[in-house]
């Protein structure tokens, strides 16, 4: 993967580098990918009256036409601030412009929602980008742009989408296997080789640019400098007052053509120009011949310009810095740079062979790998300054007055300028808050430093709502996703050694914020029964659960209620780890727990819980004040499993007055704690189980999870019971009629834009949390306690035995099996034969609820980068521990 090692790399410089960035010393982390591959059709660039990004700014108009808020590119750089950038575009001579960015459908183009129709894999990173690779696909045929469009737009929700693979372009191999690597020489240096191999089985030519350009940031103030690029010494020079002058300089002898990065209003609007080379003159001198690039070599756009010819088989590399320092001497392109891409890649094998398990397959250990690389690519400056959104610029006409009423009207105080971790660089080039703690709880093996400002960032005060709510994604803040910020604290803690504490208070006293919010704002009745809209699951429901049909009354969440009992639980294994060093922490734990108790009481209380069907539904609560039991088998009746934690004896010593008020409690008011807590031993030894679901209760749930006619798919937990297959769920209030089927694969829903589906494929973030559920239940139940897995099949495990087993099929969604096919490719014979693409991964949204197959967004590493925790931890953390174990350890000095 990384190239031939340098004879002997330091072992341990990348976690050098990374204690350098994290201390301040060196700043390793000012340059990385943080470049996103769309920032066309995004909130931020859509300043329409109805909020119709993807039509405001479509793909034709982004070579064109420049952005106000962030930059896009291929396999592309940036500084953190994302003044300068640099990526790669490339021509195969007979595309109708330049390949310089993605391409992919908007939502309503494509039969299921928005897609990308490119192919690049990220295969490798280190946390602090010293050492980098990237992988793409071009084809050397015409791109077939309007026909992935036309036939897309032909298929109807129960039609597979109509792939770039599907197209033949790729037919005979005729295509550039294109290789970008990057190393390091500094800690703002890069030396980037780039390696097109013509794939085909005639003589090809490629035409490539690699490009470097400022952010516009000039034209939306009045007086603002204008940076600039110029040639000095065979070099492109970049001179901005806020990074210094920068270099890129290339081997060989390419062209440098220049232009602005300014809108082409004439192409665009039909407006005069309003500079003389514009934003795609690069493409149309290419492209056309045009004389549209400046022949005074300035601007603040720039590119080499090569035109490599390869026979079949052949590679052509190109060699490049980027840097602070302008590059003379020749041999910086050889024997210097060689040393520096061959180093920095033995580095980064040194650094990821600790977290590799003994026991892992090469073929697991390629998953972890590229999976930790999907994510730290997916690192991404984020701008977004909502009060000068919805106002306009001082530069720029005013946007309509209606935007003051719409899209994130209310969140005029959200302001961001930050690398933050996105669920991936096309699709969702921006955060999204749930997804961001699953996306850290596996950063914190290679960055922890990086997960927990992450964390900590969504809570400051720019971010966080002043009425205590978290943002939860761009396309509309006030929606409402999972509590789940305090379990990935406290998993981030853990996973990163457990001894900073400053980290844990810090995030802690933020989160009371977000917890008074959810008590004031989700329980309508007080009667501490949650509501929360779709939350996350999007359309898992009958109807859409944001927005219920008129004369619907509302509805009562077993899920929404059972992740606010989660929440309670977090938050109290956070203060008493906390109360380890400070006493006054066992104060807001008891109201922690109290509050707990009272959550599983009304669950049982509200009819949440159905005995008949041994399973947990969501009712709704009709006008007339009746109830009906939604009665769905699905996730939604799974989250109360997760609401658990143990208390094992040694906490009565760690935790004494705490323990006195929960002793007081459990005996004083047995109508609530019969409900939540269970007791195993006596005395010194007595060990407490609080949970929503006790292990009876469990047992019995599990019988439906661990059944392959229901939850149990070959690659983990399905969204929604196979049940629903043979008996769809029907219904009917007021003369409005909604059905709840089961749909193993792509969403045949219209609900939230019908682009993810929750009605039976296999999502990552649920099971595993329903795996860290089962192991800690097991610190309880021990080994006596067994259930069937799979059902039927006669064969009886302990709890353990089964999380381990379900993390197992999660894994065996990347890894080959013994026909040599990956679950994740489906049927397409390109992906699981050719082997030019069957070990490049991709880290879908979803999976295919009976075959595997990747849905949904392709390249969304995010939380589905999760699968490189169960991997890592697999050898060291069998059974997770418990809280007690963290609190009544030696707490050490704080990192």
């Amino acid at each position: 993967m990384s190239g031939k090692p340098s004879p002997s790399p330091p072992p341990d410089a990348e976690r050098v580098r990374v204690a350098e960035a994290d201390s301040g010393t060196t700043r390793w982390r000012r340059w990385g990918p943080y470049l996103a591959e769309r920032a066309w059709g995004t909130v931020r660039e859509d300043y329409s009256a109805g909020g119709d990004a993807w039509n405001y700014f479509p793909f034709d108009h982004a070579r064109s036409r420049v952005y106000r808020w962030n930059e896009d590119g291929l396999g592309g750089l940036c500084d953190i601030e994302q003044l300068l950038c640099f990526a790669f575009s490339f021509w195969n001579g007979v595309d109708p412009f330049l390949k310089e960015r993605l391409f992919g459908l908007t939502n309503s183009q494509g039969n299921h929602g928005e897609d990308v129709k490119d192919y690049c894999w990220y295969l490798d990173s280190t946390p602090t980008h010293s050492w980098m690779r990237w992988r793409y696909h071009y084809p050397q045929r015409p791109f077939p742009y309007q026909q992935l469009i036309d036939e897309n737009a032909k298929r109807g929700r129960t039609d597979p989408e109509f792939e770039l693979l599907d197209t033949g372009v790729f037919a005979d191999d005729a295509y550039w296997e294109i290789t970008a690597d990057y190393a390091k020489s500094g800690p703002e240096d890069y030396c980037i080789e780039l390696r097109a191999k013509n794939c085909g089985s005639a003589p090809a030519t490629l035409h490539a640019l690699p490009t470097v350009w400022f952010r516009n940031t000039w034209d939306w103030d009045n007086g603002a400098p204008t940076p600039q690029l110029r040639m000095d010494s065979g070099s492109i020079r970049g001179d901005h007052p806020r990074i210094g002058p920068r270099f890129l300089r290339g081997d060989g002898s390419p062209t440098a053509l220049f232009c602005d990065n300014e809108t082409n209003r004439s192409r665009c609007f039909g407006l005069p120009r309003s500079a003389a080379f514009v934003k795609d003159g690069i493409n149309d001198h290419v492209v056309d011949a045009a004389a549209t690039v400046n022949p005074a070599q300035q601007g603040t756009k720039a590119a080499l310009h090569y035109v490599l010819t390869a026979q079949p088989g052949e590679t052509c590399t190109v060699r490049l810095h980027l840097g602070g320092q302008i590059t003379h001497d020749p041999l910086a392109f050889t024997d210097a740079f060689t040393t520096t891409l061959q180093q920095r890649a033995a580095e980064a094998d040194a650094f990821y062979a600790p977290l590799t398990p003994d026991d892992a397959s090469a073929d697991e250990a390629m998953v972890m790998r590229q999976a930790f690389a999907g994510m730290l690519w997916s690192k991404q400056f984020y701008h977004y300054d909502v009060e000068r959104w919805l106002e306009g610029d001082p530069a720029q006409p005013p946007p309509p007055g209606e935007r003051w009423e719409g899209r994130n009207a209310g969140w005029s105080h959200f302001h961001a300028v930050d690398v933050i971790s996105m669920p991936d660089t096309w699709e969702y080039p921006w955060f999204a808050a749930w997804d961001l703690a699953f996306h850290c709880v596996a950063l914190a093996h290679v960055d922890p430093a990086f997960a927990k400002r992450q964390l900590i960032l969504l809570c400051r005060e720019w971010y966080m709502h002043p009425n205590g709510q978290l943002p939860a994604y761009e396309w509309t803040f006030d929606d409402v996703n999972p509590p789940v910020h305090a379990w990935a604290a406290l998993r981030v803690f853990e996973i990163d050694g457990g001894r900073d504490y400053d980290f844990l208070e810090r995030i802690f006293h933020k989160l009371l914020i977000n917890f008074t919010w959810w008590v004031n704002r989700k329980d309508q009745e007080g009667n501490n029964v949650f509501e929360g809209g779709f939350l996350g699951l999007d359309n898992i429901g009958p109807f859409n659960r944001s927005s219920l049909p008129p004369g619907f009354g509302h509805l009562e969440q077993s899920d929404g209620t059972a992740w606010m009992a989660m929440y309670c639980l977090n938050l109290l294994e956070l203060a008493l780890v906390l109360a380890h060093r400070d006493a006054t922490y066992e104060d807001v734990a008891t109201k922690f727990f109290e509050h707990f108790v009272y959550i599983g009481a009304a669950m049982e209380q509200q009819g949440l819980w159905n005995d008949e069907d041994g399973f947990y539904f969501d009712v709704l609560h009709l006008a007339d004040n009746t109830y009906v039991p939604l009665r769905a088998f699905s996730m939604v009746g799974l989250i109360a499993v997760c609401a658990v934690t143990v208390f094992e004896p040694e906490l009565a010593a760690a935790v004494p007055q705490f323990t006195r008020r929960m002793e007081w409690f459990l005996a004083n008011k047995p109508k609530f704690s019969s409900v939540i807590s269970h007791v195993r031993g006596e005395g010194a030894d007595r060990c407490v189980l609080l949970s929503v679901v006790d292990p009876e209760r469990l047992r019995r749930i599990l019988h439906r999870v661990l059944s392959e006619q229901e939850f149990l798919s070959p690659y983990g937990l399905r969204a929604l019971s196979r049940y629903h297959l043979d008996h769809p769920l029907t219904v009917e209030v007021g003369g409005v009629t909604a059905r709840l089927d089961y749909e193993p694969g792509e969403s045949q829903s219209a609900l939230f834009g019908g682009n993810s589906n929750w009605r039976g494929p296999v999502w990552f973030p649920v099971n595993y949390l329903v795996i860290e559920a089962l192991r800690r239940y097991q610190s309880f139940v021990g080994d006596d306690f067994k259930v069937e897995h799979p059902v039927g099949s006669g064969r009886m495990q302990t709890l353990g035995e089964v999380a381990q087993e379900l993390s197992a099929r999660l894994v065996a969604l990347f890894t080959r099996d013994p026909s040599g096919r990956r679950p994740v490719f489906g049927a397409d014979p390109t992906l699981q034969g050719n082997p030019g693409w069957r070990d490049l991964l991709t880290f879908n949204e979803y999976f295919h609820g009976d075959t595997g197959r990747g849905l949904g967004a392709s390249h969304q590493t995010g939380w589905t980068g999760l699968v490189a925790d169960l991997i890592a931890s697999r050898a060291s953390q069998t059974v997770l521990p418990t809280q007690v174990e963290m609190v009544t350890r030696d707490s050490g000095a704080p990192e």
